[in-house]
């Protein structure tokens, strides 16, 4: 059985060095990107809250037929002040709701699996915080908050996310395989490499 927590998928972003495209718009295995994550998070049978941004509504409007008990759609009002105005609703929902965690998946990671999801989540000890790596070892998402965490996480600023948090506390990492938990599409040219890869 997984612990249960929280998923949190913070898309309440700007892409903006997508140069005027939505970068969780982008079509992924037939769908789009957000939806694909989101569809992904939800095959765990665990909770997901999705931040969505006030002035993006096609976000919101490719989620609506996954609409149910267990997604929770959250316009954020200060998205712009950066990634910590999501981790600090992911904070404050999962400490409202009791849950043994908060697991952050960032959504322009394309080929993590729900596999992948639930490798991390059999790990977690519900007081560690921990984090998924690249095979080599490099630090990826997503990454899991235990509940002592998620006051520290609820009173974050900027766009920095949890890095201060994550460079001062002890960290247990499980590697994934390949470049799955690393794997970001932030430009363009990210997009077009990741196709000519054989990405779908």
């Amino acid at each position: 059985m997984l612990p249960r927590v929280l998923v949190l998928l913070p898309a309440a972003g700007v892409s903006a060095r997508m140069r005027g495209r939505d970068k969780l718009l982008e079509p992924v295995r037939g769908q789009p990107l957000l939806r694909d994550r989101v569809a992904a998070a939800l095959d765990l049978g665990l909770d997901v809250a999705v931040t969505l941004p006030p002035d993006r509504p096609e976000r919101a409007g490719i989620l609506r037929d996954l609409a149910g008990p267990r997604l929770q759609m959250i316009e954020v009002a200060d998205a712009a002040t950066g990634l910590s105005a999501s981790l600090r609703v992911g904070a404050d929902r999962a400490r409202a709701g009791g849950y043994a965690g908060l697991m952050v998946v960032l959504p322009d990671l394309p080929d993590l699996l729900t596999q992948d999801f639930r490798t991390v989540l059999q790990s977690y000890d519900s007081k560690s915080i921990l984090r998924a790596t690249a095979e080599d070892g490099t630090a990826g998402h997503p990454v899991i908050f235990p509940a002592r965490a998620l006051p520290a996480l609820a009173r974050l600023t900027g766009d920095a996310g949890a890095r201060d948090i994550l460079r001062t506390h002890p960290v247990i990492h499980v590697a994934l395989p390949g470049t799955r938990a690393t794997t970001d599409l932030d430009t363009p040219e990210a997009w077009a490499a990741w196709r000519a890869r054989g990405g779908r």
